[in-house]
């Protein structure tokens, strides 16, 4: 089987409702920066050794495949798999969970103190540049309210999960120089 299709070789893609798009469109970059989320997650489970966390990350990579085929689809009919408010209280859950287990220390931390807690951080970043893209698609073409809340409430839990497995916890102290 062949992977390439030679449709894209103009600079454009399709859509999962079939409708054509540039490969530049803010559309494509949101559900784009998704899969990189999806991948970063992926690389971070290699450094962690606890296994909730693990679950916890299986569970969200199956989901964004949902998010990225809700925002590959312009005509929201066409795409069966939304993302439900089911989704974004068991993310509610993850954040309260592990947050309740580190020290609830509301000061900004100096993230990475393990292999595992940085390689989670890093995937925060990418969900936070998602969502900022979301919300400049938002602005084009409306998307649904729960789908916008749930990558929100998402990078949320990837921190409380990474804050959970940080070996040491380095507070910033702006007071000093």
């Amino acid at each position: 089987m062949r992977i390439y299709t030679k449709t894209g070789d103009k600079g454009q893609t399709s859509l999962y409702d079939s409708s054509r798009v540039d490969k530049d469109s803010i559309r494509v970059e949101c559900y784009g920066t998704i899969d990189e989320l999806n991948c970063s997650l992926g690389f971070a489970k290699n450094f962690i050794d606890n296994e909730e966390v693990v679950n916890e990350v299986n569970r969200i990579q199956r989901l964004l495949f949902n998010v990225a085929g809700e925002l590959a689809t312009k005509d929201a009919s066409k795409f069966p798999h939304r993302v439900t408010e089911e989704a974004v209280l068991d993310l509610e859950r993850v954040i309260d969970d592990f947050m309740s287990r580190t020290n609830n220390t509301p000061q900004f931390i100096i993230p990475g103190s393990s292999k595992a807690s940085g390689a989670l951080h890093m995937a925060r970043t990418v969900c936070r540049r998602a969502e900022r893209r979301i919300i400049t698609l938002n602005r084009e073409e409306p998307l649904g309210e729960i789908l916008m809340k749930y990558v929100n409430r998402l990078s949320d839990a990837i921190y409380a999960m990474a804050r959970f497995l940080e070996s040491e916890i380095v507070l910033v102290d702006f007071s000093r120089e």
